[in-house]
């Protein structure tokens, strides 16, 4: 394919916001990452997100290219129309956002994990099956169903939530119930604040807790596998219900290899229901954290291809 008709791509979470400029056909020309920093609010990180666009888009100039569209991924819901509808981490609830990157060049804005899907689904561990379960681990957690190459969207755009909705669980013993909370158990920063809370120490990033968990740190270890546990049972319950041909797993900390992968593919196993799809595939993304930002830019090229 031509490298000259590229596009940018984006993806914002609530940790970092990852950028590059793609060719047609998933090849990364270039690369840049910066901190979110979402707590100073969704206008500020909406500036720093298209400065970075911009950046990107006179670096692909200056090279040569032409770069012809931006995708972004956010770790939001994102209606059908590119709405960003969602303010769990990032607050573009109610932004212009899609219309702000349209003044750079032609954008498309749509959710992380679609976005993230789709570049597995056409370049990745994605492209040998018809269906698959894509799901990204990070600061939040989400999934998306790919069929056909292409993210189910749902009626209103508001697929991916996986792991936000609290759950009920009651003791056996007293009967009270509790509410979990997936992402409070699973997700990079609620590795960090378990790990923190159960042993005292002042850890900053899930790497860090993973990192203790294959030196041996019990409270680590334990920490980890309760996660990985939690996760794989949810994730069992999707492939129980949509019988997808694959799983694939992304994501910043979905791509993370030890105890925590272990855990939560065993767990997957164990809790999926039937025999018939107990041993479907499970496979790491082949672009890894990059999928997000790979895959942003290859859905807007499909909308507004290279001439």
């Amino acid at each position: 394919m031509n490298a000259s008709g590229c596009a940018i791509g984006l993806d914002v979470g609530g940790t970092k916001i990852a950028g590059g400029i793609v060719t047609p056909d998933g090849k990364v020309l270039t690369k840049c990452v910066v901190p979110t920093l979402p707590e100073r609010g969704g206008e500020a990180v909406l500036i720093a997100a298209l400065r970075q666009a911009a950046g990107l888009l006179d670096e692909a100039r200056a090279a040569g290219l032409n770069p012809v569209c931006i995708g972004v991924g956010v770790g939001e819901l994102v209606d059908l129309r590119g709405n960003v509808t969602s303010a769990q981490t990032i607050r573009w609830r109610g932004l212009p956002v899609q219309e702000r990157f349209s003044t750079l060049a032609p954008a498309v804005v749509d959710a992380d994990s679609r976005v993230a899907g789709f570049c597995e689904a056409w370049f990745g561990a994605g492209r040998q099956f018809k269906s698959f379960l894509y799901i990204t681990v990070g600061t939040g957690i989400g999934c998306s169903l790919i069929v056909d190459g292409v993210p189910h969207t749902g009626a209103r755009g508001s697929t991916g939530t996986l792991a936000s909705s609290p759950m009920i669980a009651i003791c056996p013993h007293c009967g009270a119930a509790s509410h979990p909370v997936l992402e409070e158990i699973a997700s990079g920063p609620a590795l960090v604040a378990r790990y923190n809370q159960r042993s005292g120490t002042r850890a900053t990033s899930g790497e860090e807790v993973l990192s203790a968990a294959a030196a041996g740190n019990p409270d680590a270890a334990y920490v980890v596998a309760t996660a990985g546990e939690a996760l794989g049972a949810t994730v069992a319950l999707l492939v129980n219900v949509l019988d997808p041909e694959a799983v694939v797993v992304g994501g910043g900390l979905g791509s993370a290899a030890g105890l925590y992968w272990d855990r939560f593919v065993a767990s997957t196993r164990k809790h999926i229901w039937s025999d018939n799809h107990r041993e479907l595939p499970i496979l790491k993304a082949s672009y890894g954290a990059d999928a997000g930002f790979v895959g942003a830019a290859a859905l807007a090229l499909r909308r507004y291809p290279a001439a």
